[in-house]
């Protein structure tokens, strides 16, 4: 066994601490030596020498003093603190430097670490915001907090402080499991391939562009630190390809409407081109209808989609509740429509979108008597009409720290119905939609508000009206009010003037790998009103209650929900599939 070296053997590390250990005795601690400016400055060279020789204890020990010390040697005993894994008293250290040096970045960043290190990831991200709202520069920070995002699984959000350094560069792309798609429109539907570096924009577009394309009835994009320092993509696709991903997902999606009378006859990516034709056959005695819809990428572009559509309905009414004329209640009234049109959608970035579409359209009504008033006869006159429209989709707000999106919706429609006493029209309508999840990762919970609103100029037929109400071919919903009534439509209030706000929070309550279901309460509000006072709410009506979501192979939604007119005490239960 090796002999101990002697106390004055040069270079020794026993008589370095010996040394230190003096000079602070006698400079820092005898009462015949009170505290100054110098010989705080001698203790904090003292222990940033000891600090730098890596010896932890020790520099604890000389940078701990008097509650006013400089915040120098806070940070320093912190550090010290936190080579020794003792966080709570690194972070107690940290605190007391921050309160002295504000505006100091490399308290945050430290205190970002010792909440990291305590598993305290929420703090973690606050203190390196505030770190670099002081030093916007500081790489380390940025980094540090990307990370922790791509650990939450928040990609978005890990992009926005990756990019300022150039990172991540990709290594490779890929699709899992291979896609039947052509590779042109594959190729066309990325906005980033290797080695480029992946932005946030192009993982936006390339989103965007994907559910354009309308085959994938479900995405998640991975990503992989590879060897290199580069990274690994993966796009997880879930394709339809005929009926669906899979024989049983065909089958449920085409029979999801059984319960009411209702299926959904549908083909995807034919021929491999993105070629989808979807279609609605309802043999209700009441609300008789036949849909069906070509639509396909424009040029080849995955940006571009042309849909075709056509649609039949003979529809009976019961206006008894909603209609104020003088005449006969109009209980028996029939309606027959079929229109055929034509819209082109464009996902222009990853913050606009739109689409602009004609419509050819004739209806005519049955069963009407003793409703011979201009005013009256207007909304229920038989006529063709030809209309355009031009809609707009904008992202307001993007905040993918707190995991929350503020969408808007301006729509902008024009018309003219081909009748005596009819004429030109105009439309109306905007909205903006708000989405949140709470939490740092996952879907345990999600938030939706929505505030709509939107009017017609000109006179109008039955079926223009905005409804508000719960009904299958209504968008519009109030969820304490039904849109039928024994099967007939009408009986939510109708009108060319709306609001309406909605707000709703789901909670996750079970998930397999075949359908998650979740529940929780909603909250709606709205008004609908008629110029000509033969429809219309005739006050602001509140709906309260609460809804079951059961999402099937990550392609369809079945709905169930309960709602409760506050004003009129009526309940409402109601189900439906939403595709």
């Amino acid at each position: 066994m090796a002999a101990e070296p002697p106390l004055d053997a040069v270079g020794s590390p026993r008589k370095g601490r010996v040394i230190r250990f003096l000079v602070a005795v006698l400079i820092l601690g005898s009462p015949l030596f009170p505290q100054s400016r110098s010989s705080e400055q001698a203790r904090l060279t003292a222990a940033q020498i000891a600090f730098n020789a890596g010896h932890w204890e020790e520099t604890a020990t000389l940078a701990q003093g008097q509650a006013d010390q400089s915040p120098e040697l806070d940070l320093l005993a912190g550090l010290a603190l936190a080579r020794l894994e003792k966080w709570s008293e690194a972070k107690q250290a940290f605190e007391t430097g921050l309160r002295k040096a504000p505006k100091d970045p490399r308290f945050s960043v430290e205190l970002a670490g010792t909440a990291y290190q305590q598993k305290d990831f929420r703090t973690a991200k606050e203190r390196l915001r505030k770190a670099l709202d002081l030093n916007p520069q500081d790489a380390y920070s940025r980094e540090f907090l990307a990370t922790i995002y791509f650990l939450d699984g928040n990609l978005e959000a890990a992009l926005k402080y990756w990019n300022p350094e150039d990172k991540p560069r990709l290594g490779s792309v890929a699709f899992a499991p291979s896609l039947q798609l052509k590779e042109s429109l594959r190729s066309r539907a990325l906005a980033f391939n290797a080695p480029q570096i992946l932005t946030g924009d192009a993982l936006l577009a390339t989103q965007s562009r994907l559910d354009n394309l309308g085959v994938f009835s479900n995405r998640r994009i991975e990503l992989t630190p590879s060897e290199s320092g580069n990274y690994d993509l993966t796009l997880h696709l879930a394709e339809r390809n005929g009926w669906g991903d899979s024989k049983v997902e065909g089958l449920v999606s085409l029979l999801s409407g059984l319960p009411y009378a209702t299926i959904y006859p549908e083909l995807y990516n034919l021929g491999r081109a993105a070629v989808n034709l979807t279609s609605l056959a309802r043999w209700d005695p009441e609300k008789r209808r036949v849909s069906l819809a070509l639509s396909l990428p424009l040029y080849g572009d995955p940006r571009l989609r042309l849909r075709l559509y056509a649609d039949a309905r003979n529809e009976n009414w019961n206006l008894e509740q909603t209609f104020f004329g003088a005449g006969t209640p109009l209980t028996d009234l029939n309606m027959r429509r079929a229109a055929v049109g034509a819209e082109l959608r464009s996902a222009v970035n990853d913050r606009w979108s739109g689409s602009v579409g004609v419509e050819i359209a004739d209806r005519n009504f049955r069963n009407l008597s003793g409703h011979t008033s201009p005013a009256e006869r207007a909304f229920f006159s038989g006529a063709t009409s030809v209309a355009e429209w031009l809609r707009v989709v904008r992202t307001l707000v993007r905040v993918p720290e707190r995991r929350f999106t503020l969408d808007s919706l301006a729509e902008a429609k024009a018309g003219r119905e081909f009748r005596d006493g009819l004429g030109s029209f105009a439309t109306l309508r905007g909205s903006l939609r708000a989405h949140w999840f709470p939490r740092a990762k996952g879907d345990d919970y999600e938030m939706n508000a929505q505030i709509q609103a939107g009017a017609t100029a000109g006179k109008a037929t039955l079926d223009e009206l905005f409804e508000l109400g719960v009904e299958r071919d209504n968008d519009l919903w109030l969820r304490g009010h039904a849109g039928t009534f024994d099967g007939r439509k009408g009986a939510a209030p109708l009108g060319r003037r709306f609001f309406l706000a909605n707000w709703e929070v789901d909670k996750n309550i079970y998930q397999n790998g075949f359908f998650t279901v979740k529940f929780g309460p909603f909250l709606d509000n709205g008004a609908v009103a008629d110029s000509s006072g033969l429809f219309g709410s005739r006050r602001w009506l509140w709906d309260t209650g609460a809804q079951c979501k059961v999402r099937v192979l990550q392609s369809l939604t079945i709905v169930v929900s309960y709602g409760r007119d506050l004003r009129g005490g009526r309940n409402v239960f109601y189900g439906t599939v939403l595709r």
